[in-house]
């Protein structure tokens, strides 16, 4: 899906499946922050003037901005679904809303830290666990019996791929203020996927 990969060895240690590929290009484009350590801050929420991000603290933030605006484009769309009227569906929804609305806010603050420009540099791929605008639209186009099913298991898909993101970012990242977030993220998936579990959609494969 990308037209080019970064040396094997700029993305050593980073134990990930697809998301591999995914952090290699964001390596590629900025490698020459790789070698930079990272200064202390508070916390990831409220990070110092200026935050260091090496390549693969770039590339998981660039990554994971569009996939959690995918996953609140698709529940945006389900509050104008009849079909979607469980009210417990609709409160686990309403969390996920929330969390995915608090790290936005929080990755676009690092970035702006680290003084790195936001780039969709994955917009137009079929990368997992992204909610792309094709997939939003055959959700669309779905009968609405089907559509709880559908969006429950685009929104596993998204919560898995992200765990395994920020696995790899914990075990590559240089910036501890993302290596801190990127752990919170994974503790929250962890619960949005218990919330999840037991609903149709909830097993199986939505990329396929």
């Amino acid at each position: 899906m990308i037209a080019r990969r970064a040396p094997a060895w700029r993305i050593a240690g980073v134990v990930v499946t697809l998301a591999v590929t995914t952090l290699a290009v964001g390596l590629t484009r900025h490698a020459s922050r790789t070698d930079q350590s990272a200064a202390p801050a508070s916390s990831a929420a409220a990070p110092a003037a200026s935050v260091l991000l090496n390549g693969t603290d770039d590339a998981f933030i660039q990554l994971l901005l569009p996939m959690d605006e995918g996953a609140l484009a698709l529940i945006d769309h389900l509050d104008t679904r009849p079909s979607a009227t469980d009210p417990a569906l609709r409160a686990v929804l309403g969390d996920i809303r929330t969390a995915h609305r608090t790290e936005v806010s929080e990755l676009r603050r690092l970035l702006a830290a680290g003084n790195v420009p936001e780039q969709n540099i994955h917009e137009g791929h079929q990368m997992p666990g992204m909610v792309t605008d094709d997939r939003l639209a055959e959700l669309r186009a779905a009968p609405d019996a089907e559509v709880p099913s559908r969006a429950v298991g685009l929104l596993r898909a998204h919560l898995e791929q992200t765990v395994v993101l920020c696995r790899g970012e914990q075990n590559a990242g240089g910036s501890p203020e993302v290596r801190a977030l990127a752990g919170r993220i994974q503790t929250t998936r962890a619960a949005e996927l218990s919330a999840l579990a037991g609903r149709p959609g909830a097993t199986g494969d939505a990329d396929h």
